[in-house]
């Protein structure tokens, strides 16, 4: 009897499909790709040029330009910056009279020439549009649009305290609806606008900077605040650490991120540390953060940082040595920045290890641990995989963009989207586990197993992974696998 049992069993074997016994004796493969060290660029982080953009030369000496339109350099067809990291954003600051420089009638070519050229040199835009600057005269070119001014009149409001802030009453309810009105056209023309970065939630003050946000009405706070947003829902909004109910009325109404616009203030000058004085680094943005509400918003929406001064002027004239170069960076990193601007002037030569140092943990940095899958599936079949990532920047990714899987030889590539979530990846370990399907029509044979995170459109790899094995298509390369 047990013999004929055995000889049933064994007869009963003989009629399983091939497929499926192959399928339970088969290995898995287990993929550990190599780290990279070198510095990555990627949408949405690390340095900005600022009204200017890649293959542009740079600001001489300690100045800068802001608040104009562009002013374009003829290009020479190389992207190369001279002493600058390359970048992925460029950042556009102008103010509120160049854009709408006739009641209701708007300069959109002046926008639409900056993100176009942005495009053509692989960047996006980053935008804020200031209401005014610090001029005191009426027909100051950094003052309002000349039909407003003409409205509320000569009077320079400065602030209700007397200081020095303001260049028009933000209480006369003109200001918020005219303002207002204008953010609210540049949100229905480009929210969403693939090659617009993120726009700065700008309100009050010289160079938009928010001064004397904390003492205007909430009425006026709340008109101003959101006609950014109520109009843009797509495109991310970065608000200037100003005050706490601006921030968090801000934070009530949209997941915004935050910017300051004076990193590297560590006193006045460095070298007297014993008595450093006021400063930002000391005394307003570590206490911001917190008291403002902000100390999470970096997990929805970007940290963008702007330069006090530029790097030439910390050394030549503040005496920065190394040390503190490198405590600005490390506050920075514990701030979570995805990108920072220097203004468009040259980085230090000595100094270019420590701004490499500071790009290979900005904003967000994949490495890819481990990846296991079958050695073989078949035409139609599930291709279940296991990875664990490592983010070893200080932020995640903002944009949606996509997760894949390429296999490929020389009769077939075949690319599958996977449902990951990639802006949810925070900094550290991360664990994504799915299966694709393989088409009906797969060809059998040996292929290449590939990764990227491709392009939501194209489905074309858009952001460098810091391991490997990377192709000239910017896939990285896994493993093989066979279809049968």
């Amino acid at each position: 009897m047990k013999s004929l049992k055995i000889k049933i069993l064994l007869f009963c074997i003989c009629l399983i499909p091939l497929t499926v016994t192959d399928i339970l004796a088969q290995k898995t493969v287990i993929i550990r790709p190599e780290a990279s060290d070198e510095v990555l660029i990627n949408p949405g982080i690390g340095f900005q040029t600022f009204q200017r953009f890649n293959g542009d030369e740079l600001n001489e000496g300690l100045g800068w330009t802001e608040g104009f339109p562009i002013q374009y350099q003829k290009f020479s067809g190389k992207l190369e910056n001279k002493d600058h990291p390359m970048t992925t954003i460029a950042y556009f600051r102008v103010y509120w009279r160049y854009l709408e420089p006739e009641m209701g009638r708007f300069n959109w070519e002046m926008i639409d020439r900056a993100l176009k050229t942005a495009h053509e040199r692989g960047q996006t835009l980053s935008l804020r549009i200031a209401p005014y600057g610090s001029g005191k005269e009426p027909d100051d070119p950094t003052d309002v649009p000349s039909w407003y001014r003409a409205m509320v009149g000569n009077k320079n409001e400065w602030m209700p305290d007397g200081q020095q802030g303001w260049r028009v009453d933000a209480e006369d309810p003109r200001y918020a609806g005219y303002f207002g009105r204008m953010i609210t056209e540049l949100g229905r023309r480009y929210d969403g606008h693939p090659d617009l970065e993120y726009v700065d939630l700008s309100i009050i003050g010289f160079w938009g900077e928010g001064r004397g946000s904390d003492i205007i009405t909430q009425n006026t706070r709340e008109a101003l605040v959101r006609a950014y947003t109520d109009n843009f829902k797509k495109t991310p909004l970065i608000m200037l650490l100003t005050d706490v109910k601006t921030n968090k009325y801000g934070l009530s109404r949209a997941n915004v991120g935050w910017r300051v616009d004076c990193i590297g203030d560590i006193g006045f000058p460095v070298k007297d540390k014993g008595n450093p004085g006021w400063a930002h680094h000391y005394n307003y943005y570590p206490q911001g953060i917190i008291n403002f509400g902000m100390e999470d918003a970096w997990k929805k929406a970007p940290v963008s940082l702007e330069i006090c001064h530029v790097l030439k002027q910390w050394k030549e004239e503040r005496g920065f040595t190394e040390d503190d170069v490198n405590y600005v960076i490390d506050e920075t990193l514990k701030w979570h920045i995805s990108s920072f601007n220097a203004k468009s002037s040259a980085v230090p030569e000595e100094w270019k290890p420590l701004i490499d140092r500071w790009l290979k943990r900005m904003g967000y940095r994949f490495v890819l641990r481990s990846f296991s899958y079958p050695e073989f599936v078949s035409p139609n079949g599930k291709l279940a995989f296991q990875s664990w990532w490592d983010n070893r920047g200080v932020a995640p990714i903002y944009k949606k963009f996509l997760l894949a899987v390429r296999l490929t030889n020389d009769k077939r590539t075949e690319v599958m989207i996977t449902d990951a979530d990639i802006t949810s990846w925070l900094p550290g370990d991360n664990l994504y586990d799915d299966a694709v399907f393989i088409p009906p029509d797969m060809p059998p044979g040996i292929y290449q197993l590939q990764i990227g995170i491709v392009d939501r459109q194209s489905h074309k790899p858009g952001v460098n992974l810091a391991i490997g094995g990377r192709t000239p298509e910017g896939w990285y390369r896994l493993g093989k696998i066979e279809i049968k």
